[in-house]
């Protein structure tokens, strides 16, 4: 074994001399720029967590908004199409009891085997049908006979000669006009009457023209008719 001997004093020297200080670790900690860097990232950590939340809390509202949205659609989808379907629910629970009417007097017809009590009876219907039409729906039907043409109330379908007004003349309704709260629903089909001036001129405007290109060729058939 060798005889060297160490110093205990050199091992204390070189061990404060390498080793760390506590002193130096503790005026690191308290030095004013490491004091500051701490603090920012204590802000900035703060201030990312509020963010986070307040992220968090704008997808929440976000999705309720547009669910709401789809279930609002989804909703007005659904009674259009219900409204769709019984928009004329008012009407055919008016037309229901026409039907019964309908029914009493077929029965009624059947018991007395007297045409008089149908045609009374449907005559009764008619009348009544169309009171509830034009009162509670706006539906009129237009007066045409002894009227001026109008073409954009009348279509001429026939045409005859020999009246004495100026102008033409509605003399025959074939199939009645309505009208739904002044609009027209149905042209009245009629026969005009034009003045001695314009006889043989053709149809008024708005009638149908025959082959020969004026309504008074239909004329005669429709004289023949009657």
């Amino acid at each position: 074994m060798s005889g060297k001997h160490h110093d205990p004093r050199e091992t204390s020297s070189a061990a404060e001399d390498g080793g760390p200080r506590p002193e130096a670790a503790d005026a690191a900690k308290n030095a004013p720029g490491c004091e500051d860097l701490e603090a920012r990232t204590s802000s900035l950590e703060a201030e990312i967590a509020a963010l986070r939340e307040e992220l968090s809390s704008t997808n929440d509202k976000d999705l309720r908004k547009l669910a709401d949205d789809v279930n609002f659609r989804k909703r007005m989808a659904r009674e259009k199409e219900e409204g769709q379907r019984f928009a004329v629910a008012t009407l055919l629970g008016d037309i229901v009891p026409v039907l019964d009417d309908f029914d009493r007097a077929i029965a009624s017809a059947e018991i007395a085997k007297e045409y008089a009590v149908l045609h009374d009876g449907v005559a009764l219907i008619r009348r009544q049908l169309g009171q509830v039409l034009e009162s509670k729906y706006g539906l009129v039907r237009l007066e045409s006979v002894g009227k001026a043409f109008d073409p954009n109330r009348h279509e001429a379908v026939a045409v005859e000669q020999g009246g004495d007004s100026e102008e033409p003349v509605v003399a025959e309704e074939f199939l009645p006009g309505y009208a739904l709260h002044e609009r027209m629903l149905r042209t009245a089909k009629v026969r005009v009457r034009m003045p001695a001036a314009q006889g043989g001129t053709g149809a008024p405007d708005g009638g149908a023209a025959g082959p020969d290109g004026a309504a008074g060729s239909s004329a005669s058939g429709g004289s023949a008719a009657n």
